[in-house]
């Protein structure tokens, strides 16, 4: 094995017990903390890839500022009786399969998907471009339409966030 294998291993092998960690661990504080870990070794995993704009966002974006949000929210909850309450409930073993099978048709959807190359963009232009350009340069010119449909749909959501945190005023 080669030392790229080593360091691919290394961050598979972390994300998962990260994201296990996460999920399990029964302090809401501490998960936040382990999922600013498993933030940056997504970000390193990125940075592997050759991907240094998706790492940087990444780093400012998730690791900034959603996990900041994620902790004023957990702040300003009163969770002392989740501490002490069971994490489990009963109904534990049906996620289990749940989740099982969600897993083996994902698996199953990957080995019967085929990638079919049919962009004009190649290896040779985009090291001469950087990632960053030449992912701008096909997001604004190629994907214009699903790039605003989407920056809409987060201006509703916005809005309605807005709408439902404002207090009703007498």
């Amino acid at each position: 094995m080669t030392t790229v294998e080593y360091f691919f291993i290394y961050f598979a092998v972390s994300m998962v017990f990260l994201s296990l960690l996460i999920i399990t661990v029964k302090n809401p504080v501490h998960s936040i903390l382990l999922m600013l870990v498993l933030f940056f070794h997504i970000a390193g995993l990125y940075l592997f890839l050759n991907a240094e704009f998706l790492a940087a966002v990444q780093v400012i974006l998730y690791a900034g500022a959603i996990l900041v949000l994620f902790l004023f929210v957990i702040m300003m909850l009163n969770l002392k009786e989740e501490l002490v309450s069971h994490r489990f409930i009963g109904e534990w073993p049906v996620g289990v399969a749940i989740g099982l099978s969600i897993s083996l048709f994902c698996i199953f959807a990957i080995s019967h998907f085929q990638i079919k190359y049919e962009g004009n963009m190649t290896i040779e232009i985009i090291k001469t471009l950087t990632n960053t350009k030449a992912l701008g340069k096909i997001l604004y010119t190629e994907f214009l339409l699903p790039f605003e449909i989407a920056s809409i749909i987060l201006l509703i959501a916005i809005v309605g966030a807005i709408v439902l945190a404002k207090k009703e005023q007498s």
